[in-house]
């Protein structure tokens, strides 16, 4: 008891309480914001294709979405007689957590100006609007985006069937291709911001020169952004689901709430993955200035850098919409083409390349010098690959005529 009653004393509650706040806040948003997303992109891509979209469940069909929800609630769940019970259950989970994982380490406000932290007044107590932050939290953001393809990957196999298992083979083949590039350009944000911390990288672009896609030479905000959209299966990438070849993909044994997790989880993904970018490479929560105003919304307080957060991502939601709606699909030698061929040799000689400007300026070496050397050695890397993929085609059309 005497021990009990010790902890109890050094235990605070009024951090913990935040704590629970913080967490409660994240769910809930994160519940509601995916809603919002499902609704969000069937509503622009029927305004693209000058179609009505949902209008008749809520005001401008906003509740249609929970009206699927509540559908596959009460769909009957199906269970194939040769699936592995317990994996085929578990993976929509293994897909749909770390999506929600990822925003425990997102800086979501605060005053970051002047190269501040961001900590608001919670409760009587400076607190980040964040609900961790980590010294490595951009491994963190690694680790999770990594550990979705488990449950895409055992959904499929655990299925008992083929065609799941071949589209899980694909994602598995195509999500560890694209980290390799988007490992690469997130290393050429740490080099830059020089922090792992998810917090340290928003404060470091305390400016509007300093925000990442401009500091880094937009090349990694460009390979980022297309490797994002490989690893959450988004079109025009979406060759793990591809109806007119696999059925429906790795969920094609899925039914009721099982299906409606991966359905979830993809537009989550969507949100999470916008939400990293901005965090990256657009200054996070930092205001935009606007007709010489730092910052317009500053009569909102600490939540003008959540609104300036939310407002970016909004962008970036229209962005993977539009591509959905404009982009047609890639064949599956195209996709990992572009990916070891393009993708991870751009993002390697840009990181290198950035990596010999900075040693430079240690060092003191002539910039103009570095700077020639390098757009010498990225041109010479360029005419390889170009060769290499003439040389590859040819073979490709030499086998063909073949058969």
């Amino acid at each position: 008891m005497l021990a009990l009653d010790s902890l109890l004393d050094d235990l605070d509650f009024t951090a913990l309480l935040i704590v629970l706040i913080k967490v409660v806040v994240v769910f809930v948003v994160g519940l509601v914001g995916t809603m919002l997303m499902v609704w969000f992109e069937r509503k622009v891509i029927a305004f693209m294709q000058n179609r009505v979209g949902p209008n008749k469940a809520g005001p401008k069909g906003l509740l249609q979405t929970l009206a699927d929800g509540v559908k596959l609630f009460f769909k009957e769940d199906l269970l194939p007689d040769k699936s592995d019970r317990m994996v085929f259950k578990l993976a929509p989970y293994l897909a749909f957590v770390p999506a929600f994982l990822v925003w425990s380490v997102i800086p979501l406000g605060g005053n970051f100006a002047g190269g501040r932290d961001g900590t608001v007044e919670i409760l009587g107590r400076a607190t980040k609007l964040q609900l961790a932050d980590p010294p490595v939290g951009v491994l963190l953001l690694l680790a999770l985006s990594s550990i979705a393809v488990y449950g895409i990957m055992l959904a499929g196999w655990s299925s008992g069937s083929k065609y799941p298992l071949l589209g899980s083979v694909r994602a598995s083949a195509q999500m560890v291709s694209y980290e390799a590039a988007l490992g690469l350009s997130l290393a050429t944000v740490i080099l830059v911001a020089g922090t792992l911390s998810t917090n340290g990288i928003v404060a470091s672009q305390n400016t509007l020169g300093r925000w990442h896609v401009i500091a880094t030479g937009v090349v990694p905000f460009i390979v980022f952004l297309i490797a994002a959209t490989a690893e959450m299966n988004r079109p025009p990438f979406d060759l793990v689901e591809a109806e007119q070849e696999l059925v429906g993909g790795f969920n094609t044994e899925y039914s009721s709430i099982r299906f409606g997790l991966f359905f979830l989880a993809e537009f989550m993904n969507t949100i999470t993955m916008s939400g990293v970018i901005v965090t990256l490479f657009f200054g996070g929560p930092q205001p935009v200035p606007i007709a010489g105003r730092e910052d317009v919304l500053h009569f909102l307080g600490p939540l003008s850098g959540t609104v300036w957060l939310l407002l970016k991502v909004l962008v970036f939601l229209y962005v993977y919409v539009w591509f959905r709606a404009t982009l047609p699909r890639l064949r599956y030698d195209q996709l990992m083409h572009f990916g070891w061929k393009i993708m991870i040799p751009l993002a390697l000689a840009w990181f290198m390349l950035l990596a010999s400007f900075r040693i430079g300026n240690d060092e003191g070496w002539n910039r103009v010098l570095v700077g020639l050397v390098g757009l010498v050695v990225l041109g010479l890397g360029w005419a390889l690959l170009a060769r290499a993929t003439r040389v590859a085609q040819r073979n490709r059309e030499r086998e063909g005529a073949m058969f």
